[in-house]
């Protein structure tokens, strides 16, 4: 069983986050370097690291897992394979109404991001879990799944859609509850998934969310018909992702 460093950042704009997570990937990826450098040096670079091969490698250095709880302000966000075009608000009504944006590094389209919205950020080095970007995500969904489940809702997966869906066969009724995008490099991950909660839907209006035409968003609140405490459903998804990856979450410090 994996441990994981559990950190609630509480509401964080989205750059500050982004800048955590990509400090906490580029920690860990100089950890590789170093064991492989080392592996390398002992002639060994295809073989498992061993005590005498990572001699040169400081003591007890690893990598190590982390998974990041936030809440950011309204903000849009494009992925690195997504089209502007699916932006339907101008810069300045944007800016009028204080909404951010960003073009993002992850995976996916365009996202909104804000209050009530659940955002998970895992930083995980897959190589200790499996090295499947395509089992990684289905199991993000599980979490999500899993977690709606325990309020009465069957959360599915849309073929060739990545995230959580409600009704996806049912033409007219689909609705995306959450959106997952993520960034890997060296099998080490950061993004991840935003859940909406009591979210603001209103937001999504602007954009064509994720890319996909002609289909919903929806909220945990929306499907119950009222709001649910947020510190609540943290709880779930953190009990969830345990499960689900078969992880011990550990509040950083502790």
């Amino acid at each position: 069983m994996q441990r994981v460093q559990l950190e609630d950042l509480g509401q964080m704009d989205y750059k500050t986050a982004w800048d955590y997570q990509e400090q906490l990937l580029q920690r860990n990826v100089a950890v590789k370097s170093s064991r492989r450098q080392a592996l390398v040096a002992a002639g060994e670079p295809d073989s498992p690291p061993t005590q005498e091969t990572l001699a040169g490698v400081n003591e007890g250095e690893d990598t190590q897992h982390s998974l990041l709880l936030v809440e950011h302000p309204p903000v849009y966000t494009l992925g690195k394979s997504g089209n502007i075009n699916n932006v339907l608000i101008s810069e300045e009504e944007r800016t009028r109404r204080g909404i951010g944006f960003f073009y993002s590094n992850r995976g996916g389209d365009i996202t909104f991001h804000g209050p009530q919205q659940l955002v998970v950020y895992p930083v995980f080095d897959l190589e200790k879990f499996y090295t499947d970007i395509g089992r990684y995500l289905r199991n993000l969904e599980q979490v999500i799944i899993d977690t709606i489940e325990g309020y009465g809702l069957r959360g599915e997966r849309s073929a060739g859609e990545t995230g959580v869906w409600l009704d996806p066969g049912i033409k007219g009724k689909e609705r995306k509850i959450c959106a997952i995008g993520v960034r890997c490099s060296r099998w080490i991950t950061m993004h991840g998934l935003a859940f909406n909660v009591n979210t603001d839907l209103s937001y999504f209006d602007n954009i064509i969310p994720c890319g996909i035409q002609n289909k919903q968003v929806t909220s945990l609140a929306r499907e119950l018909g009222h709001d649910l405490p947020l510190a609540e459903v943290k709880e779930a998804v953190k009990r969830n992702f345990e499960k689900v990856f078969d992880i011990q979450l550990q509040e950083r410090g502790v």
